[in-house]
């Protein structure tokens, strides 16, 4: 099995394995316009200087190139920090553009959780209402794509999939040629009665918001949720590009550790979502998404519970490593992760990491993010050190399964 191939399956596993649930919810956190994302002014004491000594720890530990991190309490920065090299000779800087990945897919949770309070459409609605084309269109719905109980085949898992990006990887994908490799495999489960992790479903869901709204995806994107959040540094690009400064990544997953940073992440997401944002502005998405800033109180307690509860129980088209049970500790929300009283994204593809995480009792957001040095281990470091810091801030609430 290649390297790539293994990256996207424990990618994809990943995202199911980290999954718990949250018990609390708060009164959203609103928090005043960011200032320039720079690190923390020094020496660092108290809390700040703890955080910056475990993110030390762990780049030590695992290998890391850099380590980008941001975290605040009740919407104050308690610290900003980034320790290491964007690239050989070129420090690590707070305000350098990363790949975002799933971030975006919490946005569009968010989306479509407002256009259900405008009564523009309903969770369950069957998607072939605006995508009449589609292959069970009519069996799923809007609430499966956005909760990932459609039952349709992750393409990130099939060989052919990864045999060509592994080939070429910066080739540009059409949403089309995506869920093509979906659609080659027969559903994992009558839709809406199981749990499974599917990219498809977030491309489908993307491609479902333009129809419901008239509105380019990136667009809707910036008017519902960058320009009303201030996230002033998150932007879409229908290209491999990275607005300057850049936080540069590495990976082995092709054998040889290459530079992966202008690989084409076309295929990670629905284009229009495909974005880029830095440290700063992944905290404040940590805290909007956390806390149902841009919600309704009914949507917001909703986008933690969309019914997925109990769901994930394996069967011969649906393997344990797939179908993870759902927990009340441990489950999918509308495009987010409930995982321990935590509310999280945790992106990690091509040499870059990430995590965006939100503990509602506490008001305590944390983002990370991590790029890999020669003889790092692939797979989400970013949410490993992550893990190190909630655990010394908030031990009764640890953020790891």
């Amino acid at each position: 099995m290649s390297r790539i191939r293994t990256a996207l399956l424990c990618t994809a596993a990943l995202i199911a394995a980290t999954l718990q649930a949250a018990g609390t919810s708060t009164a959203a956190v609103r928090e005043p316009p960011l200032t320039p994302c720079v690190s923390s002014p020094g020496p660092a004491r108290g809390e700040a200087r703890q955080i910056l000594d475990i993110a030390r720890q762990a780049q030590k530990d695992l290998g890391l190139q850099a380590v980008v991190l941001r975290v605040t309490r009740d919407g104050k920065e308690v610290v900003t920090g980034a320790l290491g090299e964007s690239m050989t000779g070129v420090p690590a800087t707070a305000d350098m553009h990363l790949r975002s990945g799933s971030v975006a897919i919490a946005y569009m949770g968010d989306v479509l959780l407002q256009l259900v309070d405008e009564h523009k459409a309903g969770l369950d609605d069957p998607v072939s209402r605006w995508l009449p084309d589609l292959p069970h269109g009519d069996e799923i719905t809007l609430r499966m794509l956005a909760a990932s109980t459609s039952g349709l085949h992750d393409y990130v898992t099939d060989p052919k999939f990864v045999a060509a990006l592994e080939a070429a990887p910066f080739r540009q994908w059409t949403p089309e040629e995506l869920v093509a490799y979906s659609l080659g495999h027969p559903l994992r489960y009558k839709p809406g009665t199981n749990w499974s992790y599917s990219h498809a479903n977030f491309v489908l869901l993307g491609a479902a918001l333009e129809k419901i709204t008239g509105t380019r995806l990136d667009r809707l994107l910036q008017q519902r949720i960058m320009g009303p959040l201030g996230l002033r540094d998150t932007r879409n690009f229908f290209t491999p590009e990275i607005t300057p400064p850049v936080l540069h990544a590495f990976t082995s997953e092709r054998a040889p550790y290459e530079e992966s940073t202008f690989w084409n992440p076309s295929w990670t997401t629905a284009p229009g979502a495909v974005q880029i944002t830095h440290i700063c502005d992944m905290a404040r998405s940590a805290v909007a998404i956390g806390s149902g800033e841009l919600l309704s109180p009914g949507s917001y307690r909703l986008s933690l519970d969309p019914g997925t509860v109990g769901l994930g129980k394996p069967t011969a088209q649906c393997p344990a490593t797939v179908c993870l049970t759902m927990t009340p500790a441990h489950h999918f929300g509308i495009g987010l992760i409930v995982q321990n009283g935590w509310i999280l994204q945790n992106p990690s593809f091509s040499g870059y990491a990430a995590i965006m995480a939100y503990l509602p009792s506490e008001r305590l957001a944390i983002a990370v993010s991590t790029t890999l040095g020669p003889d790092a281990a692939e797979g989400n470091t970013a949410q490993t050190t992550a893990y190190r810091i909630a655990d010394a801030l908030s031990p009764g609430h640890p953020l790891e399964k």
